[in-house]
């Protein structure tokens, strides 16, 4: 099975996060997902680094802080096993660019759990859940 390592932001802007949903896929278990923005490792990136550049090419955003490690979730798809590494991230600002998202949502955690998640984030957003 192919096995895939990503990052994944969780962008908070006062007490919202976003939320992006993904394209229409040929892999109907992630189309049309929301899911938190990032993306695949290049090799010898750091995952900081991975996440800086993805958050640029996907939303033109720089985030103003990224903590440390929030969790890393491994979660196997039918075609592939996915690692993800997701951090907490601050903005000061809503003020982004969907390069690669149809749409997006900033919220609170209360109401992020409405959303249709990918299986992947699901445990992200029952993590954030929980500590709140």
């Amino acid at each position: 099975m192919k096995k895939i390592e990503v990052v994944a932001a969780i962008i908070y802007f006062n007490e919202e996060i976003l939320c992006v949903q993904r394209p229409e896929n040929k892999l109907s278990y992630v189309s049309k997902k929301f899911e938190f923005p990032g993306g695949k490792m290049e090799k010898g990136e750091s995952k900081k680094e991975a996440l800086k550049r993805e958050l640029l090419e996907e939303l033109n955003f720089i985030p103003i802080k990224i903590d440390s490690l929030l969790m890393t979730v491994v979660h196997k798809y039918p075609d592939f096993e996915l690692t993800m590494h997701s951090f907490k991230c601050y903005s000061n600002t809503k003020d982004i660019q969907l390069n690669e998202h149809i749409s997006s949502k900033w919220l609170t955690i209360k109401n992020i759990k409405k959303l249709d998640w990918a299986e992947a984030d699901i445990p992200i957003v029952n993590k954030l859940i929980e500590d709140e």
